[in-house]
């Protein structure tokens, strides 16, 4: 039997990307940053964690061996493993965007060549007249933010006005995005989802990668709390991709968290929504159960780049990646003769980095199964190995991006 388990750990970098400096970004090390916080001591949280990184499964997967070739430094406090199981090694991205369609696409062998539309870092986000187009077709009154923001900063701010005035928050960030957050009882969760529908539409022309429903709940800043409802509208992929290849020789596509929303619902036989890292975990588990001889199941582990990455906080993603660490023995007990499980990350998000926004990094690659020795993989070129290796281990044709490392 031979199936495929992607699991992506978002966020992820192990920084050394060769092209960091044109994003702003050199010197951003996603996992040895937070790795030197734990190991001085700066990381720990009373009663969540405390002293250096541990993440004895990972390591002994090849992370620090991933860690020294991508950035030349191995993470510290983090002690070497007895033994090194399976494929590990590291990839630079070419697709030029640090985002998660751009991250994403790359990894199924689909890297993005075009410029993603931005909107503007000074004054006004969008413009009056694209205002103007949305609260006409969404019949709003308005709507409030307008600006470059943290999500959960600006729901904060803003949010009992919007519960006062109806009118929608919206905002951007250095990604390619147009975020609309709104409250799921005051608003509603089926007229922001239909909101972002209209929102898409409207945006298509100026290639912005993504619109994402950012629903919450609460009734005053100090209880706003974002829930699990978030929807992403993405523009279809350049070309085809691993899953729709995949799905057009009749294998089965499982995508399990946002998987299905990023590749705007191609190539996808069935979405499994899942909200937080355990229950996407759990979410896993179960479909590895399902999935038949030539399947894939695709998973985004979001609380990585959503609660830790871009907020910034260094104890809870150090903790958060603890816990992944802890349950990965689960993922290996439920794999077969013939099956591969392959980690990764679709771009950087260094805590320790200035501002709120994704990092560029390397990616790393752990690659493991029955059978399977270890190896060195290097530093491969694109991410789009990723999804060539899971299209040979699967025996479907190759795409043209990336070469198999398998």
């Amino acid at each position: 039997m031979a199936r495929a388990f992607l699991l992506v750990l978002d966020s992820f970098g192990v920084g050394g990307a060769p092209d960091a400096e044109r994003y702003g970004d050199l010197g951003s090390n996603t996992l040895g940053h937070i790795a030197e916080f734990c190991a001085a001591g700066a990381a720990d949280r009373a009663g969540l964690r405390s002293g250096p990184l541990k993440l004895p499964n990972m390591s002994a997967l090849g992370l620090l061996e991933i860690a020294a070739l991508a950035s030349g430094t191995r993470p510290a406090g983090m002690p070497p493993p007895e033994h090194i199981f399976g494929l590990h090694g590291c990839a630079n991205e070419v697709s030029k965007g640090k985002d998660t369609p751009s991250g994403h696409w790359e990894i199924a062998g689909t890297p993005v060549r075009f410029e993603w539309g931005y909107f503007p870092t000074e004054g006004d986000a969008f413009s009056p007249e694209l205002v103007d187009a949305v609260c006409e077709k969404g019949n709003l009154p308005g709507i409030l933010g307008n600006c470059h923001a943290s999500g959960t900063d600006i729901i904060a701010r803003l949010g009992e006005e919007h519960i006062r005035t109806g009118k929608p928050i919206c905002y951007t960030s250095s990604d390619s995005v147009f975020q609309i957050a709104a409250h799921e009882m005051h608003f509603g969760l089926e007229r922001l989802v239909a909101l972002c529908e209209i929102v898409r539409k409207i945006l298509d022309p100026l290639n912005i990668g993504r619109v994402i429903a950012r629903p919450f709940v609460g009734e005053s800043a100090a209880t706003f709390a974002r829930t699990g409802n978030r929807r992403d509208f993405s523009v279809l992929p350049p070309e085809p991709t691993l899953l729709d290849r995949l799905v057009e020789r009749d294998r089965k596509v499982l995508a399990i968290g946002k998987i299905g929303d990023i590749y705007a619902h191609q190539g996808v036989s069935r979405v499994i929504k899942a909200n937080g890292n355990d229950a996407l975990m759990d979410a896993t588990l179960e479909a590895m159960d399902e999935a038949l001889n030539g399947d894939l199941v695709f998973t985004n582990f979001v609380d990585f780049d959503m609660n830790y990455g871009h907020r910034r906080d260094v104890a809870g993603y150090a903790a958060a990646l603890e816990a992944f660490d802890q349950r990965l023995p689960e993922i290996h007990r439920k794999m077969q003769p013939g099956d591969v499980t392959i980690l990764t990350a679709d771009h950087g998000c260094d805590p320790t980095w200035r501002g709120t926004d994704h990092t560029r990094e390397r990616v790393p690659i752990m690659a493991f199964g029955p059978g399977f020795r270890e190896r060195n993989i290097g530093i491969r070129s694109s991410y789009a190995d990723i999804g060539e290796s899971i299209a040979a281990h699967l025996s479907i044709p190759s795409g043209r991006h990336g070469r198999s490392f398998m």
